[in-house]
Formats: structure tokens, C-alpha cells, sequence
């Protein structure tokens, strides 16, 4: 009879499994030895506890030595339905044989927080020689590059920037930093808003940002009080009084305003209004056109400081002049361009050689609230085109050769569903290359904005002060390039 070996079986399994060494609560840790890694099982409720101490749950064996290491990997966890409380909270797993744990005492409180100085100094002191070399060197930093810099940073950071310190709040004076901005490509045009409901209080859509902002403009004269948004060039505003008598220049980053001299002419009429800056940057000055509709003109030049009138209109141009006063000039270069009605068709005026110009285009059929808009150095035409109950925004370009406007796109189809069978009247607040709109009935307010160079379509959350919950109705507005070292 064969005797039965005391030699036991070896076992199949590529891993084998350790004695559970027990903590010192009801539950315990196991591992699990694999070829190449040991494995530490945890309960949950254990798991849960060792979360703010490890970060890593198994443990590899190195090629030299019998030490543990930590490894980033998976851990194996041992599902329990019914938690339940462990006297082990504090343990804290160290590099090193899976058996050893520190126990750090219960009864010891946290460590207390430092102040932010307190840190700093420790900083400070721990830094060696290099980085507080490196301090001294971004501390000497050129005057010239930190205006580069700090010109091309995001306009919207321009409300955060002038509080840091006297020095940047006085670079706005600064000529130099006046050059960097003009080196600076434009950014994308912003819209000073005036609503219905607060007159004198503006609102400005970054659409950058996609967000509304409110600044604080400085108080008017109170006998010239309602001011509206007439024309806009090289960062500046140009207002006109409700009373068609004053004009005004602003720059609403800065807040700067001046009131420009009287005119010579006294025109109580209503008139139209462009304006151009004489170069690309803001300290070569800029200019204002006004015009009547008799034909009586005349231009503000800033540098001068005074108003001329040039001469005038030729007997070609026919008198009087039924100008489109909703609709704002448009300019490109030295030239102003004027919408008229009747004859429908655009007149121009160039600054530079003060010639003027009359093209007889007539208006697309069905169309009404005609806006004239520019892009690229072409003039654009928008309008409402309606036929029986359907009411769509069209954009046409303007065909000098043949004297013909061409349509170049429509609002998408089902935005002009919700115009279906309402009465829609169209406000066109800015016209330089991306228009802003704003659609009105009965029923609905609606602003959108239009690229002229993409062709995209977007609509603009809706304009509420702040403090308030009340959609605002825009009643007028212009675009305009925002410019922190624009002067008026």
C-alpha cells in the first residue's frame, strides 16, 4: 500500500493568497500576490477612509530588492452591503513591505492653517539664487515690450488692467503705447445701445464675449440731456442732441467726453451725420460731415478744432436732399456715403478731394427699412423683404457698374417663420462688417448679428440692466472699434 506523500499539490492558481492580517477592527486587509505585483484588497467603508492619504492601490515588487513600491494601477475592492465601522481611520500606507502601517496618534489635532503671508515668506526663503535672479530680470522688464504686451491684450481686460497699478492706468497718455494699439489688427466692432426705457443710461454688447455690459457714463449738461448715437470712427462716438443743435465726442472706454464748437450754420432740420478718421491711428485726428437736407454742409476737423464749409453742392445733385435719416452713413477711406429716397440712390462725399457724388440705384421691389452697411471696402444694403405674409431680412451688395443691388444672402428660413404674418419693423444699431439688428412687433423682440464676411447668423442674448429682470427694447445705437488711446 502505497503511503500518501506529505508533500502538498502544488498549487494551479498564478497567484496565491496571503493571510489576512487583520487591523484592528472587525474588518481586515488582504493581499494578493501576482507574478509580477502584489494587489491590497480594501473594504469600502475602508477604501473610503485611505482616499485622502493614498492615491495609488497596488503595489509592485522591484527587480532589485524585496521592497514595495507604489504603482499607479487598479484596485481589487471587496464589495460589502453593510458597512460597518472601522477603528483603523487613520491608517497610512508608506513605500515599503505591505505589512508595515503607521498608526498616527487619534488624539491629534489637524495642523493649522498658515496665512498667505506666512507662506509667501517660506517661499521666499526656500528660493534659491537663480529664481530670485529671475525676479530681477522680469522686474527690469522694457518699458517698450510691456506696452506691447499690454496692447495686445483682450479689450475686455481693459476694465481690470487700470487698477493695478498708477502706471498702467497712465499709459492711456503714454504716445508710444498710442503706437503699439495702432500696430494692434482690430478687433471686432462693439455696439453702444440706448433703450427705450433709460435714455441716458447706455448699453454696450461685447459680441467677443456675447455679454452685455453697462457702463458708467459720466453726467451731461442738464439742458442737453438725450443724446443719440449718430456716427462712429477710430474708437470714437459721435452724439447729436435731440434738438439737432450739439454735437458730441466720446470714447466709452475711457469715458472721456467733449462737446464740439457751435456751428455756423444754424439748421434746424433734421440732418444727416458721417465721420472718418484721417489715419490709422487715433492721434492723427479725425473728421465729421453733416448734412442738410437744402444741401447745406460742413466739416468739424478735430486738430482745428473748428468747423468750414468747403463750398457747395453741385447743381448735377439733385435738391432737396431726401435723406434716410434712420439708416447711418457709411464710411470707407475718405468717403462718406449718404442714403437717399427720393430719387432713390446714394450720395457720397470724399474729404480728401471734396468731390461730390449721386448714384441713381433704386431700392429692390418689395423691400422696406433699408440700412446701409460696408465690408471690405464694399457698401451692403439690408432690408426687409416681404411678400404677401411672409417677412424675411435680406443683404444685398452694391453694383457700381451696373448700378443694381445684388442679393447675396437671407436670414435662415426658420427664423423667418417666426415672423409669419406679424407686422415687423427692423433697427439696424451697427454697420460695420457686422451688423446688429433689431426686429420688433407686437409680439416679439428679437436681436441678432450679422457677419457680412462669413455670412453667419447669431442671435444676442437679451439686454437687461443690471439689478433687473425686464427685457430692455433698443431704440438706437452704432458700432464702433473699441480703442483704449482714442482721445476726443
Amino acid at each position: 500500500m502505497q503511503k500518501k506523500s506529505n508533500t502538498k499539490k502544488a498549487s494551479l492558481s498564478p497567484w496565491k493568497k496571503s493571510k489576512p492580517k487583520p487591523c484592528s477592527g472587525t474588518s481586515s486587509l488582504t493581499f494578493i500576490n501576482f507574478p509580477n505585483f502584489t494587489a491590497l484588497i480594501l473594504p469600502p467603508h475602508l477604501f473610503l477612509t485611505l482616499v485622502p492619504f493614498i492615491s495609488v492601490m497596488s503595489f509592485r515588487r522591484r527587480p532589485y530588492d524585496k521592497r514595495m513600491t507604489l504603482l499607479e494601477g487598479w484596485c481589487v475592492l471587496d464589495l460589502d452591503e453593510n458597512p460597518r465601522e472601522e477603528t483603523c481611520n487613520d491608517v497610512v500606507v508608506t513605500a515599503g513591505k505591505p505589512e508595515s502601517f503607521k498608526m498616527p496618534d487619534p488624539y491629534k489635532p489637524p495642523p493649522s492653517k498658515r496665512s498667505r503671508k506666512d507662506r509667501s515668506r517660506k517661499n521666499l526663503g526656500s528660493m534659491d539664487s537663480s529664481e530670485i535672479m529671475e525676479q530681477e530680470i522680469w522686474r527690469e522688464l522694457p518699458e517698450d515690450l510691456l506696452e506691447a504686451v499690454i496692447a495686445r491684450l483682450p479689450i475686455s481686460a481693459f476694465f481690470r488692467f487700470r487698477s493695478v497699478c498708477r502706471k498702467w492706468n497712465s499709459l492711456l497718455a503714454s504716445r508710444s503705447f498710442s503706437e503699439h494699439c495702432a500696430q494692434v489688427p482690430k478687433p471686432r466692432p462693439w455696439f453702444y445701445t440706448i433703450t427705450h426705457e433709460n435714455v441716458n443710461t447706455a448699453a454696450i454688447y461685447d459680441p467677443s464675449m456675447k455679454k452685455w455690459r453697462h457702463p458708467a457714463i459720466p453726467s451731461l449738461p442738464p439742458n442737453k440731456v438725450i443724446l443719440l448715437p449718430v456716427a462712429s470712427a477710430g474708437g470714437l462716438i459721435c452724439f447729436l442732441d435731440i434738438g439737432h443743435r450739439y454735437f458730441y465726442i466720446c470714447n466709452p472706454l475711457t469715458h472721456s467726453w467733449k462737446e464740439l464748437p457751435a456751428r455756423s450754420v444754424k439748421v434746424w432740420s433734421r440732418i444727416a451725420v458721417g465721420m472718418i478718421q484721417n489715419g490709422k491711428s487715433a492721434a492723427e485726428g479725425y473728421k465729421i460731415l453733416w448734412v442738410g437736407r437744402d444741401g447745406e454742409y460742413e466739416i468739424y476737423d478735430s486738430l482745428k478744432n473748428s468747423w468750414s464749409r468747403p463750398g457747395n453742392l453741385p447743381s448735377s445733385i439733385r435738391l432737396p436732399l431726401s435723406l434716410n435719416f434712420r439708416s447711418h452713413t457709411v464710411s470707407i477711406g475718405s468717403s462718406v456715403y449718404f442714403m437717399r429716397s427720393d430719387p432713390e440712390g446714394i450720395v457720397s462725399y470724399d474729404m480728401g478731394s471734396r468731390v461730390w457724388k449721386e448714384y441713381l440705384i433704386p431700392t429692390p421691389p418689395n423691400s422696406t427699412d433699408h440700412y446701409l452697411a460696408e465690408c471690405g471696402g464694399r457698401v451692403y444694403l439690408v432690408g426687409l423683404l416681404t411678400k404677401n405674409a411672409a417677412t424675411c431680412v435680406c443683404v444685398w451688395e452694391l453694383q457700381k457698374m451696373m448700378l443694381l443691388w445684388k442679393e447675396v444672402d437671407r436670414m435662415p428660413n426658420v427664423w423667418c417663420l417666426e415672423f409669419y404674418g406679424k407686422h415687423v419693423r427692423m433697427t439696424c444699431l451697427g454697420n460695420k462688417g457686422l451688423l446688429m439688428l433689431s426686429l420688433r412687433s407686437r409680439q416679439m423682440n428679437r436681436i441678432v448679428t450679422y457677419d457680412v464676411a462669413t455670412r453667419e447668423w447669431l442671435k444676442v442674448p437679451p439686454c437687461v440692466l443690471p439689478r433687473g429682470r425686464k427685457r430692455q427694447w433698443i431704440a438706437c445705437g452704432a458700432a464702433f472699434y473699441p480703442c483704449l488711446t482714442s482721445a476726443p
